[in-house]
């Protein structure tokens, strides 16, 4: 058996797509979603992680406003330009980039953020919506894996899917929206004992714990569908999962490539939720 890619670039190009047609539809009723994306210091990876979601939004037919502050930015002033994008009608999402100059508190700053516009999907109550199963923003690479595994077909009630990592930003909400699906959820991690016994059991892999070859062959029940959501470096400087894709796509029936996978679900879904977002303010 030799594993199907699922090729997040082609997903993301069909959902940015629909994403434009229901942009314009807005825009026919005089509506434009809008995102604002406020950058706070020089750190280069978020510098290109910015440009690429303005770029985006620009190429969907959304409305854009980046903002670019100096480190030296004061935690008051951040929270007091959060409270005027909160406010202003043409702004439906707001996302602060990660991460923050020391000095200013990233809960202080996610709080801050009207849960209407929390299109990151990271705040306090964005996680208690999704824990009650509520409408609400889903974190956006958890949602984009979500996708990835639709398009594979799969039909999720009663499969046993297996999470590697419980951060607050993958992990945790991964296993929540899997479980809204009615799959059988483990969270595996650092603690785990013996991960390849629950892995072996798993019909669904989600590893995101930024560790090369956390998932080995060995490790993977045969025809299970492995999502990837890792990026490392091997020994070559290329980029790479955290799963040994080489070995697993010999076992897997489904495997997402790094990269070409889960990256570019999430920018993809960031616009969505900014497009659902108008469509829930103006009622459309």
């Amino acid at each position: 058996m030799t594993a199907q890619l699922i090729d997040g670039i082609a997903l993301s190009a069909q959902l940015r797509a629909d994403v434009a047609r229901r942009t314009a539809a807005l825009k026919a009723r005089g509506i434009t979603p809008g995102l604002a994306v406020v950058l706070v210091g020089d750190d280069p990876a978020s510098a290109v992680y910015v440009r690429n979601k303005v770029k985006a939004c620009h190429d969907a037919g959304l409305h854009s406003v980046f903002e670019k502050y100096e480190a030296t930015l004061s935690e008051a002033d951040l929270l007091s330009r959060i409270a005027a994008l909160n406010t202003d009608p043409a702004i439906h999402g707001i996302l602060v980039q990660m991460p923050l100059p020391k000095h200013i508190d990233p809960n202080k700053v996610i709080a801050a953020i009207d849960t209407r516009k929390d299109v990151d999907g990271y705040s306090v109550l964005s996680a208690g919506e999704l824990m009650a199963n509520m409408p609400g923003f889903r974190p956006c690479t958890p949602y984009g894996c979500m996708k990835l595994i639709e398009s594979t077909g799969l039909n999720l009630r009663g499969k046993h899917a297996v999470v590697i990592g419980r951060s607050n930003t993958v992990g945790k909400p991964m296993a929540l929206l899997l479980l809204q699906a009615n799959a059988t959820v483990s969270i595996c991690h650092s603690a785990t004992p013996d991960l390849g016994y629950h892995t072996r059991q798993a019909d669904v892999v989600v590893v995101a714990v930024g560790r090369r070859n956390t998932l080995t062959a060995d490790m993977v029940k045969p025809g299970a569908v492995v999502i990837d959501v890792g990026m490392n470096r091997n020994d070559e400087g290329k980029l790479c999962g955290d799963v040994d894709f080489v070995g697993i796509k010999e076992v897997a029936s489904y495997i997402t490539p790094v990269p070409g996978g889960v990256g570019p679900m999430t920018i993809t879904m960031l616009l969505v939720n900014t497009l659902e977002s108008a469509e829930r303010a103006t009622g459309a």
